[in-house]
């Protein structure tokens, strides 16, 4: 079978920089199935999407077409009952639909403060005429007056993950002995951080980098 994962890039092709994305390929790396991703810009996206939400990542097996990081998780969980599972059942679910709906209204917003204008700068210029206009309007501000990664910026991040850090003093991952889709929500935010800040977003004695590196590891390649 073969799986294509339509995966949003910058000028250069090989620079990925989308959590959700990030998300999915972690997806795929836990199920252990083979898979290509699709280098596309934020202008093509309409083009190779063949569904009516035109959004990254896509993925496309066979016939079937999916939208959505999270519905791509459920999508591999169905397909592949027999390889190691994202969720454990409708509990894990659950669970990780909370731990998105944190990492989405809590670590997002705290990490566009460092990140939102690296990224504008990395893309292509119609790309970033496109970013510019989505992203000042859904921010109500200039992207130079946005992004400040000022001391007390980076700090107010590393706070955010105050709630992941406790967690981790009792166990290794979210989903416990090993990690599961809700583990990978918050490591694809984490890594698009990493990947687009320009520097090294942990302290270095923060148990969330242990937790993150090990993940990273794991997952190599992605």
């Amino acid at each position: 079978m073969s799986i294509k994962l339509y995966d949003l890039c910058g000028l250069d092709e090989s620079f990925r920089f989308s959590p959700t994305c990030w998300r999915a390929k972690a997806a795929l790396a836990h199920k252990g199935v083979d898979f290509e991703t699709i280098a596309t810009p934020f202008t093509k996206i309409k083009e190779h999407v063949a569904t009516e939400q035109k959004t990254l990542p896509y993925l496309e097996s066979g016939g079937d077409k999916v939208v959505d990081s999270f519905a791509i998780a459920l999508y591999l969980e169905e397909k592949f009952p027999e390889k190691p599972k994202l969720f454990n059942g409708p509990e894990g679910v659950a669970a990780a639909k909370f731990v998105q709906s944190w990492t989405n209204t809590t670590l997002i917003p705290l990490i566009i403060k460092l990140v939102v204008k690296n990224i504008h700068d990395s893309l292509a210029a119609t790309d970033q005429a496109y970013f510019r206009k989505t992203r000042e309007n859904m921010l109500g501000a200039r992207l130079e007056d946005v992004q400040n990664a000022s001391q007390e910026n980076i700090e107010a991040f590393r706070e955010g993950l105050k709630p992941l850090r406790t967690m981790l003093a009792e166990q290794r991952f979210i989903g416990g002995k090993e990690p599961l889709y809700a583990d990978l929500i918050v490591y694809g935010t984490l890594k698009w951080a990493l990947k687009t800040a320009g520097f090294d977003i942990f302290a270095s004695d923060d148990p969330v980098k242990t937790w993150f590196e090990a993940i990273d590891q794991r997952y190599e390649g992605v």
